[in-house]
């Protein structure tokens, strides 16, 4: 099986930042119940404060699209989506590693 990642780029509305980050931290508190999630990480532009990134490790291609394709999935991203102007969904496969 190949590690995936999941990532999105996320464009705030300005003056919602800290109600995304709470909506952000309720939908990837479910996601990382399914089977195969890792860790999520949710990172902010140091020079522009409404633009953050999210991403996560999953155990395969599978894993994370049984996520995607959960019945609940729409409305619970839509939770979070309220509060941006953009988003830019991906999906990435390891390629390697360096120690």
């Amino acid at each position: 099986m190949a590690e995936t990642y999941t990532s999105g780029t996320w464009q705030v509305k300005e003056g919602e930042e800290d109600e995304f980050v709470a909506a952000w931290r309720d939908f990837v508190a479910w996601g990382s119940t399914f089977p195969g999630s890792g860790t999520f990480r949710l990172v902010r532009d140091a020079d522009d404060s409404a633009t953050f990134m999210s991403f996560a490790p999953w155990e395969s291609f599978e894993a994370q699209a049984a996520w995607k394709e959960n019945s609940e999935f729409p409305e619970r991203i839509g939770r979070v989506r309220r509060h941006t102007d953009a988003f830019a969904p991906s999906v990435f496969e390891l390629v390697t590693t360096v120690e």
